[in-house]
């Protein structure tokens, strides 16, 4: 609203100083003023349809083209003071000026907008602050933000720094929740739910970047280029995004990769005690689970099925989709 209240003020400034100036031309024609008038009205509307067509221009992008333009201007003005001959004539030297300004500054805008992201211009996310002291920037991925457990580990304090969350992946995250897809629709909407809980949360820092690169498609790049730009770190549960960003030297933080790392760390011949929850592939075995999830095998365990038992590991198989105890029960010992 107090944008559009801008722009009316504007035209209306606009139309009143383009009649001042069309009333010093009142003895030409009766109708000066008016025509100013409307000559500046045309012209406030001219720059308010310019200023809705650059919404699509970022920041970050205006800014190097003016630093283009500005080293165009420069390097053409050096080059002007150098080869520019005294005998040239007049028209000829005006020429030679203006040709050589255009090109440069051309040039320069075309080259700084080409080469945005290594200029960075614009820096977000960043005070002034002691340099010995650094502030790790983490980004957010959609993947990580669903599955939950990284509002519980904001809570715990261990892990520091600044959450950054992209407007594109909020943008994801709200369609996931608007869905048909009655689970996506669930999953979406448990996304926002952690967000808020993190947003809750007053020992962490939470921004959300409005940055864009809308000439890449998927989220995963947009991602990656935000974290080369903002020199950031990834977190997210994502397997192929996690690739994608080791083979871009991003650092990455897999949440999966440190609950795997808190397992509880188990040696053959040790003593569990567990619950048998279920009948197991083989002859006569039994399956229990740990409190992390992993699978304990147990030999002689079929007939034991919700009976809590001591068993004792005979040996342990790191496998591509987790860790297996295998096991056997302790003399035959249940309770």
């Amino acid at each position: 609203m107090t944008l559009i209240i801008v722009r009316i003020f504007f035209v209306l400034i606009s139309g009143v100083v383009g009649r001042q100036i069309g009333a010093m031309f009142e003895g030409a024609s009766i109708y000066a003023p008016l025509i100013g008038m409307f000559v500046g009205v045309l012209g406030a509307g001219s720059i308010l349809l310019l200023e809705i067509l650059m919404k699509k221009i970022s920041l970050r992008g205006l800014s190097a083209a003016v630093f283009g333009l500005i080293l165009g201007i420069l390097i053409s003005r050096l080059i002007i003071n150098a080869f520019i001959m005294p005998s040239l004539s007049e028209p000829f030297s005006i020429i030679f000026q203006t040709v050589v300004t255009l090109v440069f500054t051309y040039l320069g805008m075309v080259l700084a907008l080409r080469g945005k992201d290594e200029f960075n211009l614009i820096i977000p996310y960043v005070k002034f602050t002691r340099q010995d002291i650094s502030e790790d920037i983490i980004l957010l991925d959609t993947s990580v933000i669903i599955d939950g457990r990284i509002a519980d580990l904001c809570s715990t304090r261990f892990i520091s720094g600044r959450f950054i969350i992209p407007r594109f992946v909020l943008k994801e995250l709200q369609q996931i929740a608007d869905s048909q897809d009655s689970l996506k629709r669930a999953r979406g909407r448990r996304g926002l739910d952690i967000l808020n809980k993190i947003q809750k949360n007053t020992g962490v820092d939470v921004k959300i970047s409005e940055e864009d690169f809308p000439d890449v498609t998927d989220v995963d790049g947009k991602l990656v280029r935000l974290a080369k730009l903002l020199n950031a770190k990834i977190f997210t549960n994502d397997f192929n995004l996690n690739k994608v960003a080791e083979f871009e030297s991003i650092p990455v933080l897999n949440i999966n990769d440190l609950a795997s790392a808190l397992r509880v760390v188990v040696l053959p011949g040790e003593m569990l005690e567990v619950r048998v929850i279920k009948e197991g592939k083989e002859f006569n075995q039994g399956v229990a689970y740990l409190e992390d999830g992993t699978m304990v095998v147990i030999e002689g365990g079929k007939n034991l099925i919700g009976h809590n038992l001591k068993v004792v590991i005979t040996s342990v198989l790191q496998t591509s989709a987790g860790r297996m105890i295998f096991a056997k029960v302790e003399n035959n010992h249940q309770r």
